[in-house]
This record gives structure tokens, sequence and C-alpha cells, in this order.
């Protein structure tokens, strides 16, 4: 197959750019490794710019098979219940200074991706979602978020709170914290084989400073950090790749988790999202083009039906002796001509005809 036919071939998955300032002027970008892993296993990444009044737009980008939504800039808090903020002025001027580069909302960013996760639940078309993307997904769900992880955990628990650090600003990449993995979920299914069965963790990268606070009720969660965080989640009753299903969220980086010098993955269950997520989008494009197709009207050829419009014009007959006449001046009849013939009535007179002779 020539390279310029493989696009019209492999089904289609959105991702939406995130916006950033480049000598005075705005830049859409997407990360390689999520653009690569879409790819890799066999679906084509169409982007999404985050331009103002693409979210009017986005009937445009149809069809869509799947959704993948990474990074991006802290969730509007007005999309959930944060209205009555439990910080103080003072702290949430403290949580700025701190995250500057991800407390700019981008309320543009905000609808189109709201839109698309919204779009995804009721269609249901695979949806993943990695760091701000899961965040997104259970927002759209109806749960909510922690404006500041660590400050609200640390209201929360007292004495008792254990320190994670989920972003580490001078090591973005080598970072690394431990998440307690759920058995008999999907990221137990993925990182099995690197699992010790009694403490059921690994080590995962991220860089974030929100996350889930009220799990959607729809979603089940997959996976721990130690302050309680948690760290991946999915909808059970949509979760089939085989099927075209699947809907989940992920805080963490897998595609991230790699060796820096050789590239390699930390676990060799690191890529196993992508590659489930586009076998769904795999399958959902299947089941999409089988239902969408439309069966193409039957043609009879003109000369026989200009003879059939002949005998019909020529006296009163009923259209079941029209259709005896017509068998008998057509002995030779094509498949599709025999299926027109019997919605005339031609198989009708001519059983009648067969059970004539039969009493005869």
């Amino acid at each position: 197959m020539a390279a310029s036919d493989i696009s019209s071939v492999l089904p289609r998955v959105l991702i939406v750019s995130r916006r950033a300032v480049r000598k005075n002027k705005f830049v859409d970008f997407v990360g390689e490794y999520h653009l690569d892993l879409i790819v890799n296993y066999g679906a084509v990444p169409v982007i999404v710019p985050r331009v103002s009044g693409v979210h009017m737009l986005l009937q445009s980008f149809e069809p869509v098979h799947g959704v993948l939504l990474c990074e991006g800039e802290d969730v509007d808090p007005s999309h959930y219940d944060a209205q009555f903020s439990v910080f103080t002025p003072e702290e949430l001027e403290e949580v700025r200074k701190i995250h500057a580069s991800d407390t700019a909302i981008d309320r543009e960013k905000d609808t189109i991706e709201l839109r698309l996760a919204k779009l995804c639940l009721e269609r249901n078309i695979p949806y993943l979602g990695i760091c701000r993307g899961s965040q997104v997904l259970n927002v759209a769900s109806g749960g909510t978020l922690y404006q500041d992880v660590e400050k609200e955990l640390m209201k929360k628990s007292g004495d008792g709170f254990k320190r994670v650090v989920h972003m580490d600003y001078e090591n973005y990449d080598g970072h690394r914290h431990g998440v307690k993995v759920v058995k008999d979920t999907p990221l137990h299914q993925w990182f099995k084989d690197s699992l010790d069965e009694e403490e059921m963790e690994i080590m995962v990268n991220s860089y974030h400073h929100q996350g889930v606070k009220k799990l959607a009720h729809r979603f089940v969660p997959m996976g721990f950090a130690a302050d309680g965080l948690i760290e991946g989640f999915y909808d059970p009753d949509a979760y089939n790749p085989e099927e075209g299903k699947f809907i989940m969220g992920l805080q963490f980086h897998p595609e991230r988790m790699r060796d820096q010098d050789s590239e390699k993955f930390d676990y060799p269950g690191c890529p196993a999202a992508y590659q489930e997520f586009v076998r769904a989008v795999t399958a959902y494009e299947k089941k999409l083009s089988s239902s969408t197709c439309v069966a193409k009207p039957l043609k009879l050829n003109q000369e026989m039906e200009k003879k059939r419009t002949i005998i019909s014009q020529s006296g009163h007959e009923t259209e079941v002796e029209i259709g005896a006449k017509y068998l008998e001046a057509n002995i030779a009849l094509s498949l599709q001509q025999e299926k027109r013939l019997k919605q005339m009535g031609a198989t009708v007179r001519n059983a009648f005809i067969h059970e004539k002779i039969e009493d005869e």
C-alpha cells in the first residue's frame, strides 16, 4: 500500500494541543511520546489546535474514533465544586507562585476538551486521559478535583499525612514515586509481571499539583499513591478493547517512564495503555464503519426495464400479471432482476400457475 493511502484507512485519534509562547508568538504542540505511541500501534493522530472558536467547530473533525487528552494547565475550578475554595486568598496566591506555569487557566482548552470528553461518554468513543486528561474526564463525568493536592491533603489528614512528591521541577523525566496497584484491574493486568504480589507497587513518573478529589460514580480506582490520591481509574462497563470500549484516566505518565539514555521503558507494561487504547479505537472504527454502510439501490438493466414499462402500459393487468408476462419475455435474469421481479409479484404468479398444473 502506498504511503499516501495509509491515512485513509487507519482510525483517527483526536489530540488537543497545548499553547505556549515562543518568540512572542503562540505555538501549539503535543508531546512526541504520545504521537509516537499512537502511530506505532496503528492509528493516526489528528491534532485539534487550541485556537479560539475551535470548540464550535468540533463537528468538522468527524469521524472521531478515539480521543487522547494529555498535558495542560489547571482545569478551571468553576467546572466543578471548588467555587468555595478551602484556601485563603493568601494560600491561593502561594500556590500560584509555586506552580506559576500550570495555574494560568486556559478556558478555551477547557471548553474544547470537556466537550470532547462528554462526546466520548455519550457515544462510547474510546478515551484515554493522561495527567490533566484524567482530570478532565473525571470533571466531565461529575467528579471533582483537589486545587492543590499537597495543601488540601495536609489539611485533611493533619499529623497522619504522608507526603508524596507528585512533581519535581528539577527532575521532570527522572522523578518517580510509588503507586499501589489495585488487583483485577487493567493496570494490574498490564504490570502483573513486574509486581510483587504482596507489595503490588510500581514506581511512576508524574508532574501535577492537582488531582482527583471525588471520583465520579461510574469509575473504579486502579491505583493509589501513599497519600491516598487516586492515580488511575476506569469505567468497568466501558472497558473491552476488542469490542471498541475504553474509558480510562491515568494521573501518572507511563509514556515517560523510560531510561533517559536508552529510551527503554521502566516496565514492559508501560506502553500497554496506549496499545490497548488503539486496539479499542481500531475496533470502534470498524464497528462505526459497518453501521454507517448504506446499501446501494438495485439497478435494473435499462433495456429490460423499458420492456417492463411497455408491458405495464399495454393494458389493465394487475402487477402479478405484469410480472408473469415479464418473466416470459426475459428468460435469462440477473440476481438483481429476480429480486425486483419478486417485488412485482412474478414469483406469486408462477407459484399460482405451478399449483394449477399440479391440480390438473
